[in-house]
């Protein structure tokens, strides 16, 4: 078995692929989850039982998780001897060429998410959207090329800022059920807010996609698990995915058997 580990700031996401399959297709597992940040030791109940043979882990919450991550792989590989493969972001990986003026420098996460994007979508440029605790919204050429891109508060901490650096302002429950961009109340005009916010983000950078690509089409990826709050407040055309990170480290891991 292939072991895959997304780690991020919020949650820890998986997926675990039969490597005995003739055709790999990046997605395609034979089971998935996810856990909170604060629960890493229950990774270990849920890889207990599988044959792994191969880690490959993408980690951007720090060194402490780094630890915790490694001691549940290695536990549950018990005494196998198997390498654990931390994906970092290089100047080209998984089809993709990273354009970045120090390609090091580019987020595990991103770099993946456009690995994976690409994969699905491999015929011309896209915009790669991730909303979770922050949001990145970033651009591949139509030759496969990672541009570069945005990131700015998530939608929580959007919301969570001006509650806690405004006295007059609260906190607020985000939801998506705003009909009206001009809202009638303090809670709603916060919400409404931050999802414009969010949401011009994204068809900003669509619209600089399409103006540098005129004749093609530019499909728009979002991910993330403020996706579904933001998505009906976007009046462009986009493609919900869930788990880019881990397609991309799938993808990775299918094109390059030795660690990256």
């Amino acid at each position: 078995m292939l072991l895959l580990v997304d780690a991020g700031n919020t949650r820890i996401k998986w997926a675990l692929v039969d490597r005995s399959l003739p055709a790999q297709t990046p997605g395609k597992w034979l089971q998935h989850g996810s856990v909170a940040r604060a629960e890493a030791g229950a990774l270990v109940d849920a890889w207990r039982g599988f044959s792994i043979g191969r880690v490959m882990l993408s980690n951007v919450a720090g060194h402490e998780l780094r630890g915790e991550l490694e001691r549940a792989v290695l536990h549950t590989l018990g005494t196998r001897p198997v390498a654990l493969e931390w994906f970092a972001s290089a100047a080209e990986l998984g089809g993709v060429k990273n354009r970045y003026l120090n390609p090091a420098q580019l987020g595990a996460d991103r770099f993946a998410a456009a690995i994976g994007a690409h994969a699905l979508f491999p015929a011309g440029p896209l915009v790669v959207a991730t909303c979770g605790t922050a949001t990145t919204v970033d651009a591949l050429s139509a030759e496969g090329e990672f541009i570069g891109g945005m990131i700015l508060p998530g939608l929580g901490l959007m919301a969570s800022s001006l509650a806690k650096n405004t006295a007059q302002l609260p906190q607020v429950a985000l939801q998506s059920t705003l009909t009206h961009p001009f809202a009638d109340n303090t809670d709603a005009a916060i919400v409404s807010g931050c999802l414009a916010a969010q949401a011009g983000a994204i068809e900003r950078a669509v619209a600089a996609q399409m103006r540098s690509y005129p004749n093609l089409p530019v499909p728009c990826i979002l991910a993330g698990g403020a996706a579904d709050l933001i998505a009906p407040h976007l009046t462009i055309d986009y493609t919900r995915v869930d788990n880019l990170v881990l397609i991309g480290l799938h993808t990775v891991a299918i094109q390059h058997t030795s660690p990256c």
